[in-house]
């Protein structure tokens, strides 16, 4: 499961998906990390980061850094998620662009949004479900068919 890290995302795949692992979307977590970074230090810090995000071993040193220059609230973030950075590498290589953000489920929820403020107001619960289930049904017919997102062969 990969979410923003708020806790209650996290207690909530603890106790309804057991045996399943949380992981921090990285696009989040750099967010998170660099909200506390002044904007001249920015840039050096997101290139750390980047780096730090693919090579495990240089996100502490990076934390330690971060401390050293007194950023400590963005040591904290790292610290406080970077055990839950990497879980997507237990998947396929071709997959894992795809699956360590949340691009995917923001996407299908734009699309949902657009295609529902298309319609104005519903008369009730069921007619909202029904289009939102079409939506969902075109959007699973357009992978199977057309350009995957992603793909069992791979």
């Amino acid at each position: 499961m990969i979410s923003e890290g708020h806790k209650g995302i996290q207690t909530a795949v603890e106790k309804s998906f057991l045996g399943a692992s949380w992981q921090m979307c990285n696009v989040h977590f750099m967010r998170a990390v660099l909200k506390n970074i002044p904007k001249k230090d920015k840039p050096e810090v997101a290139y750390e980061l980047r780096e730090a995000l693919v090579d495990e071993s240089k996100m502490q040193l990076l934390a330690d850094k971060l401390h050293q220059k007194g950023y400590s609230k963005s040591a904290e973030t790292i610290d406080r998620f970077r055990y839950d950075l990497w879980n997507y590498k237990a998947f396929p290589r071709p997959h894992r662009r795809r699956i360590r953000t949340t691009n995917g489920v923001e996407r299908i929820n734009k699309e949902l949004k657009r295609r529902s403020r298309v319609a104005g107001a519903f008369s009730n619960d069921e007619s909202l479900l029904r289009l939102a289930v079409c939506i969902m049904m075109d959007i699973n017919e357009e992978s199977i068919t057309g350009r995957r997102y992603l793909s069992v062969e791979d």
